[in-house]
């Protein structure tokens, strides 16, 4: 296993992923709305609205368990925000090299 405690965060890097998670979180709740006003839009009967609750509630509880910014675990939430294409490669740049490499290889795992 890829251990981040081997490669200490300075200030900027840790300031910046803390920017980058927040938009990558903004990005996954615009795409969730969209869908479900989409979904909202289609309802005809009440199974169609138990459906809608279903899908808010995996959700929330996949969203809420993706999102976890703690620095231990920083370096797999980013790679599997870069596996969903919720964060570009481009956007972590601000990390040193060793750290950007990891969380490319996480992804492709």
């Amino acid at each position: 296993m890829l251990q981040t405690a081997e490669a200490p965060w300075s200030q900027a890097e840790t300031q910046s992923a803390h920017a980058l998670f927040r938009k990558a979180y903004e990005r996954e709740l615009d795409g969730l709305l969209a869908t479900v006003q989409a979904q909202a839009s289609q309802i005809t009967k009440i199974d169609d609205l138990w459906k809608l609750h279903d899908f808010l509630s995996a959700k929330r509880h996949e969203i809420d368990g993706k999102y976890d910014d703690r620095q231990s675990v920083i370096i797999f939430v980013f790679a599997q925000l870069l596996k969903e294409g919720l964060v570009q490669a481009e956007e972590l740049t601000f990390l040193a090299p060793d750290k950007q490499s990891k969380i490319k290889a996480l992804a492709r795992l």
